[in-house]
């Protein structure tokens, strides 16, 4: 219902919070967020210098919490693990070809489980969204499955890349089929006004439209015996 959508966020958009409450909410999302460098350039030194950032969100403000995660590519896995030591800082690794996803399904688990075995706690994987737009939704439902089972006891999150599926009925239709397949969480950007976010405008889906989503995927997963 995209008119429901749409009155929901101006609704949303209204709404704010203050005092402690502000306080303890933006802790909360610190603590949520997955600091990230995916740059074909990206050093050693680089990713340390990420995993520092995690573990001391700001020197100068004690009592933050640590990010949730770093994530970076398979080859800097090891480096990270290494350089987050004990710290309880997870480290994510994107994977399957990330970010266009044109690989052969054997170059996409090997991919994983190289991650995995470097140290990987996360796996962020890309679906294949030709085969998605093509209606071979087996082929997609097979894939993510597949990639589950590459993980081991390493969580799989799927990337959904919204822009490229272009309609919310498809984002829907998307993390359907990731869910079923195995997947333990949803990657979305998301942005109370997309058109004015400074990246990936296109590709966000508004607060409202990601609540109405994950209200609905838990009715799913129920279903389907996950929780």
């Amino acid at each position: 219902d995209q008119v429901g959508i749409e009155e929901r966020v101006a609704r949303i958009k209204t709404r704010s919070i203050k005092g402690e409450a502000k306080v303890q909410g933006m802790k909360l999302a610190l603590s949520m967020i997955d600091l990230t460098t995916l740059e074909g350039a990206d050093t050693p030194s680089k990713v340390q210098q990420l995993c520092y950032k995690a573990k001391h969100p700001h020197d100068a403000l004690p009592g933050l919490p640590t990010c949730a995660a770093i994530c970076v590519y398979p080859s800097l896995v090891k480096v990270a693990k290494k350089a987050l030591g004990d710290s309880g800082v997870k480290i994510a690794s994107v994977s399957t070809a990330f970010p266009s996803g044109q690989a052969p399904r054997n170059v996409k688990v090997t991919d994983t489980k190289f991650a995995v075995n470097e140290g990987a706690d996360e796996i962020d994987m890309v679906i294949s969204r030709g085969h998605f737009h093509t209606g071979d939704y087996n082929f997609v439902f097979d894939e993510i499955a597949a990639i589950k089972e590459a993980c081991g006891d390493a969580r799989l999150k799927v990337i959904l890349e919204t822009g490229e599926l272009g309609t919310y009925d498809k984002v829907r239709l998307a993390s359907d089929i990731a869910i079923a397949a195995g997947a333990d969480g949803l990657i979305i950007e998301v942005h109370p006004c997309p058109e004015k976010a400074l990246s990936d405008g296109d590709q966000a889906l508004e607060p409202e439209q990601v609540a109405d989503l994950m209200q609905r995927l838990g009715v799913f997963a129920a279903a389907a015996g996950r929780t």
